[in-house]
């Protein structure tokens, strides 16, 4: 389709000296994050291994939510996305690196896992989930995972550069339907890596639940996170001609969308583990009612809905950059805390203790991907400027 009034966009390549010493400064952080862990690693075992988990799942749930919103990006046949789709596919094209970040866990099965150590016969609740909870089957999952999500998220972005260069319509074709299918393996890798890696911490516990609180979790961050960087590259001189105040209408509201949603999901777990008061199901928030767990989850219900929500709900804050991103830094850091919340009370049952550890793990995997994501810009357009719906995306109104 021709739009004779607005021009053809040019492709915008990524121009590596403009971030000056960002890159560096990445690598040292890196390094100074893989050192620490490594060196306080060697005294406290069992903080490494949680608070490498902890990071890992930070950084895993924001890739995959952005591998979302690219496939959903597809199935729904969106114009809006069109011009921040390329970063979206960016930081996906990421899986598989964070993927390479959970080979410390495996040498720390045994202490993260507890039922990795525990032969047959000695726990009858753990023995009737053997079928599952098996060595083997684990790491077969964790494979399954990989590749599924690395196969579809190479996949997308390769069809997606590829239309750059004659802007063939049939690689959105294929795109399309590769949502179809990538969709339903990024739900069922997600809803059980989250069953594998976070439920798993206690064998016992269970919640039919989990997958979708995840998933909502990770979806919302992954919106905060693309409000973020589409407004550093803005600053950084790209997108001005492509990217308004009408996109940053949309990601606000997709912003408020999963900021109720997950307070729904979290809400409708919590009460009906109440209302059922099954020693298995409470378990969970028994153990994060105590002390000064109490408080971080009192923090966690008010910072990641009640806060966000009023400002989410203001169409000036939805159109305006700065208030926006303001909001989204704020949803990372619930985020942060929400998987904190989850992962370290099985390490410090009797209260919060923040390691220096939880920081030093953030750093060793985040500065790497930080750095990948940086180098990965410059490689391609910025913009998909051949994709069909290019003109749609850009006269978007709300």
């Amino acid at each position: 389709m021709s739009h004779p009034s607005i021009p053809q966009p040019k492709a915008e390549i990524f121009d590596q000296k403009r971030i000056g010493t960002l890159k560096a400064v990445l690598l040292v952080l890196g390094v100074v994050g893989i050192a620490g862990s490594v060196l306080l690693g060697l005294k406290n075992p069992a903080q490494f291994a949680y608070s490498w988990l902890f990071a890992f799942m930070y950084f895993f749930t924001i890739c995959v939510g952005c591998l979302f919103w690219t496939l959903v990006h597809h199935a729904t046949d969106a114009e809006w996305s069109v011009v921040v789709r390329r970063v979206l596919e960016n930081v996906a094209a990421l899986i598989p690196f964070v993927f390479l970040f959970f080979i410390p866990l495996i040498f720390f099965a045994p202490t993260l896992w507890r039922w990795w150590g525990i032969p047959v016969g000695v726990d009858d609740i753990l023995d009737q989930k053997r079928p599952f909870l098996t060595h083997w089957f684990f790491l077969t999952r964790l494979a399954l995972y990989f590749i599924g999500l690395t196969s579809v998220a190479l996949l997308m972005k390769r069809n997606s550069t590829l239309q750059d260069a004659d802007g063939h319509p049939r690689y959105t074709i294929a795109m399309r339907k590769l949502a179809f299918i990538g969709i339903p393996v990024m739900g069922v890798s997600l809803t059980f890596g989250a069953v594998d890696w976070l439920m798993g911490l206690d064998y016992k516990w269970f919640s039919t639940m989990w997958g979708v609180y995840i998933f909502a979790g990770a979806a919302g961050s992954a919106m905060s996170l693309l409000v973020l960087l589409v407004t550093g590259l803005r600053k950084a001189g790209y997108l001005h001609h492509v990217v308004t105040r009408e996109h940053y209408h949309i990601m606000g509201k997709l912003m408020l969308a999963f900021c109720i949603f997950w307070a729904y999901i979290g809400f409708s777990q919590y009460m009906l583990i109440w209302y059922g008061n099954i020693p298995e199901e409470t378990s969970y928030f028994l153990r994060r009612n105590v002390a000064s767990w109490n408080a971080m989850s009192l923090i966690l219900v008010i910072g990641r809905f009640f806060l966000p929500f009023p400002f989410l709900l203001l169409q000036g804050t939805k159109k305006h950059p700065r208030y926006l991103c303001l909001v989204a830094v704020w949803i990372l850091l619930m985020q942060l805390l929400d998987l904190y919340i989850i992962v370290l009370p099985m390490l410090h049952q009797d209260g919060v203790a923040f390691h220096p550890l939880d920081l030093c793990a953030l750093l060793a995997i985040g500065a790497p991907l930080a750095w990948l994501f940086l180098s990965g810009l410059s490689k391609h357009s910025l913009v998909p400027v051949r994709d069909p719906r290019i003109f749609e995306s850009i006269k978007l109104t709300n």
